[in-house]
């Protein structure tokens, strides 16, 4: 059984986390686009100095960037027997790449797990995690901003992988242990 799967949702709502979790069940890779991002930033590539300055002010990486990124780790032989995507897609032409990708090694995805949580809850992990893991790219108008643009460019996403049939919504507020449990039996149920 394949396990291709993309985890969604605002930042602050766990993906990163839940995303591991699974990974860690599965025996898949956990592929997030954001800690790729960061590990270029601290070895201070080219890529990795273009997407600091983007990221500190709160934007998005270019989508050529971030897919030819994706393309390459999809790739490789860890993620044959599937992976979990955090933080790609995260607009309608990353959608239509990653279908192009999947496409031509004749894969699909199995589901796409949306983790929702309320803003004002959202911006109190992020404020917190900011504080215990000193990322400096978490500042007050920087988080601000990446909800205003997941609103924007992503959420819509979550509708039009629901009209394939390939949404899982799971409430990403609560002990994680819970969450992870409850994302476990949202893709059973989803499988059957």
């Amino acid at each position: 059984m394949s396990a291709r799967y993309v985890i969604m949702g605002p930042q602050g709502s766990g993906k990163g986390t839940q995303a591991a979790r699974l990974s860690g069940r599965l025996g898949v890779p956990a592929i997030s686009t954001g800690d790729i991002f960061r590990s270029n930033v601290a070895e201070g590539t080219e890529l990795g100095r273009t997407a600091k300055a983007i990221m500190d002010a709160g934007d998005l990486v270019p989508d050529e960037i971030t897919n030819a990124m994706v393309r390459d780790r999809l790739a490789r032989d860890d993620a044959r027997a599937g992976f979990i995507l955090d933080g790609y897609p995260r607009n309608a032409a990353q959608v239509e790449e990653l279908d192009r990708i999947l496409a031509e090694h004749d894969e699909a995805l199995d589901a796409v797990i949306e983790l929702v949580a309320d803003r004002e809850e959202l911006l109190a992990r992020l404020a917190r995690r900011a504080e215990l893991e000193g990322r400096d790219d978490d500042t007050e108008e920087a988080i601000r901003r990446r909800l205003e643009v997941y609103a924007e460019q992503t959420a819509p996403l979550a509708e039009a992988y629901a009209a394939r049939g390939l949404l899982v919504r799971v409430d990403g507020v609560g002990e994680v242990d819970a969450i992870t449990e409850q994302v476990a039996g949202a893709l059973e149920a989803h499988a059957r």
